[in-house]
C-alpha cells in the first residue's frame, strides 16, 4: 500500500521502521504524560508481525520527506461482530492541523470495510482531545470495556 495526502507518504510498515515508528508513538505520549510500554500497551509496536501481519491486520507508517512523522493500523479482535480494533494512530505535532488524522481514519475505514469487517472499536485517553474529537465527529460512540491500561474511552463505529 503506497497512498499520497499532500506531501505526505502513507505505506505499509517495513523491518526498518520498528525504532523511528516507537520514537514517534513515545514522543506524542510522552507529550500527553503517558507512558511508553513495550512491555504492556505499546508491545505491538516492536513486534507488528505477530500482531498485525499474521491475524489479518495492517500496519502504516507516514512518513514526510523520508522520515516517519506518524502512524496508523488495525487488527481483527474477538469483541463485537466481525470487527477489528484500530490501533497506534500517531503523528508528532508539526506535522498536525492539516487533515492528516482524518484522511488517515479514512484510509483506515476503506481498507477495513474492502476486508469484510463490520465494527471499529478503538480506545483513546481523555487528554488526547484532538483524537476525542476527530473520532466523535467521525461517527465513533463512546462504549464501556477499556482494557489498555493509560485509556480511559473506548470507542466503536459500525460500518454500513
Amino acid at each position: 500500500m503506497h497512498n499520497y495526502y499532500q506531501d505526505f507518504c502513507i505505506r505499509n510498515w517495513e523491518t526498518g521502521d520498528r525504532t523511528p515508528t516507537a520514537i514517534v508513538i513515545s514522543t506524542v505520549l510522552s507529550e500527553y504524560g503517558l507512558t511508553w510500554e513495550p512491555h504492556g500497551a505499546d508491545q505491538d509496536v516492536l513486534q507488528v508481525g505477530e500482531f498485525y501481519l499474521a491475524t489479518g491486520g495492517e500496519f502504516w507508517v507516514v512518513e514526510s520527506q523520508g522520515q516517519i512523522v506518524g502512524s496508523a493500523a488495525y487488527y481483527p479482535v474477538q469483541r463485537g461482530e466481525k470487527a477489528v480494533e484500530i490501533r497506534k494512530m500517531y503523528l508528532l505535532p508539526q506535522v498536525r492541523g492539516r487533515g492528516l488524522g482524518k484522511y488517515l481514519l479514512q484510509q483506515l475505514e476503506s481498507a477495513i470495510a474492502a476486508r469484510g469487517f463490520g465494527q471499529i472499536w478503538l480506545e483513546t485517553a481523555s487528554v488526547l482531545t484532538l483524537a476525542v474529537k476527530l473520532y466523535e465527529r467521525n461517527g465513533y460512540n463512546l462504549t464501556t470495556g477499556v482494557e489498555t491500561t493509560r485509556c480511559d474511552r473506548a470507542y466503536v463505529k459500525v460500518l454500513k
